[in-house]
């Protein structure tokens, strides 16, 4: 590929960042801690904090993902170099997540921005119920203008359910909110055809709209003794993402500022997804999830979500099923047939108690405050003819 068209789809593909509504921004532990020191690098994560700060004034909304709690703990803990048991990991993680937090906030502080940590596990993307609870939060923060700083939960983590790097993290954070785009700050620019520091041949990729098996077969291994990421885990991390309807950036975080960068076209490889997130997620509901019951609703409850509107508790007139929080279930409108489907805030023994009730009075009912819709607008797929 010549350099006047690789440079042609690097300008097209960087259009993806600057229109954007929400990014989320994975941060390689190589470029938060310095290798020889074990230290927090403060001044580059000033720097990405302006740059986050300008996207926000643009009225886009960031999620960032953060690796080096390990690498700042066992810094501090002065544990010796090489591979960490389990157990050392997980200290160090105690150690290095409050270190960060602190660097986070005061860093975001003086760019007038809010930081909200959010520890995550695997099960937390993986089981509903807590997919749900960690999107509502993540959704919360951003709509009060803060800006999450995500990391798995290494301090509980095992070695059986743990997600093994922040790569693939980010990515089901991006899935989960249904991110525009997801840029992955790392060492290296990109994906190139063979490892270019022993193949002075190998050419950059700029753009990949498919993962071929010549992609995939592409990804080299990351030597970075304290990440637990590759260009392997990358190209995973893109798949999650593109079928979740997610763009995907790889590209360099070694220089100030690197999300400014990327929007002035710095070098990367863009992974372009062929959906987006809205439509992917509405697939994911409405045609990968079994539906575990059905709740029969009201003609005017019909009305309310054909106009756009949440199910409430009112509209709902009988709960079929046995399910639990998070899970699919059908709508039925009068008469039987399926008008929605959509993933329920409530099991059905809680649904059933409060079917056909005010949402203000669900708290008396239940004894705890729920949600105001029984099944939200955003977690619900209506059916057209077609599909009827």
């Amino acid at each position: 590929m010549s350099p006047a068209s690789t440079d042609a789809l690097q300008a097209d593909a960087t259009g993806l960042l600057q229109g954007a509504r929400r990014v989320v921004v994975k941060i390689g532990s190589a470029l938060v801690v310095d290798r020889e020191t074990g230290r927090v690098r403060d001044g580059w994560l000033q720097g990405l904090a302006d740059d986050i700060a300008a996207m926000r004034e643009r009225g886009q909304q960031v999620i960032v993902v953060s690796s080096g709690a390990i690498a700042v703990g066992r810094h501090l803990l002065k544990l010796s170099d090489g591979v960490l048991d389990l157990e050392q990991s997980q200290a160090a993680a105690a150690v290095g997540q409050i270190r960060l937090a602190h660097i986070y906030q005061s860093i975001f502080e003086a760019c007038g921005l809010v930081a909200g940590q959010i520890l995550v596990t695997l099960t937390d993307t993986e089981e509903r119920r807590r997919y749900l609870n960690a999107r509502r939060t993540i959704e919360t923060l951003l709509a009060n203008g803060a800006v999450p700083v995500v990391n798995e939960n290494d301090t509980v983590a095992t070695s059986e359910i743990r997600y093994g790097d922040n790569d693939r993290l980010s990515a089901r954070v991006a899935s989960m909110m249904s991110a525009d785009c997801l840029v992955l700050l790392s060492d290296v620019d990109g994906l190139y055809t063979a490892a270019p520091e022993r193949d002075a041949g190998a050419e950059h990729i700029a753009v990949v709209r498919e993962l071929t098996p010549q992609i995939v077969a592409m990804a080299e291994a990351s030597g970075n003794p304290h990440a637990r990421g590759g260009m392997v885990t990358k190209l995973e991390a893109a798949r999650i993402a593109m079928a979740a309807g997610t763009h995907l950036a790889i590209t360099s975080g070694k220089t100030p500022n690197p999300l400014k960068r990327l929007q002035n076209s710095a070098r990367a490889t863009w992974f372009i997804a062929k959906t987006d997130p809205v439509a992917a997620r509405k697939r994911w509901i409405s045609g990968q999830l079994a539906a575990r019951g059905t709740l029969a609703i009201d003609a005017g409850a019909v009305a309310a979500l054909r106009a756009g509107k949440s199910l409430l508790p009112a509209g709902v007139t009988s709960v079929a099923g046995q399910f639990g929080r998070g899970d699919a279930v059908v709508i039925a409108a009068p008469g039987g047939h399926e008008i929605a489907r959509g993933l329920t805030a409530y099991s059905d023994a809680d649904a059933r108690r409060i079917a056909g009730r005010q949402s203000r009075e669900v708290a008396d009912i239940l004894g705890y405050t729920g949600r105001t819709a029984l099944v939200h607008r955003d977690d619900m797929v209506l059916k057209t003819k077609a599909d009827r």
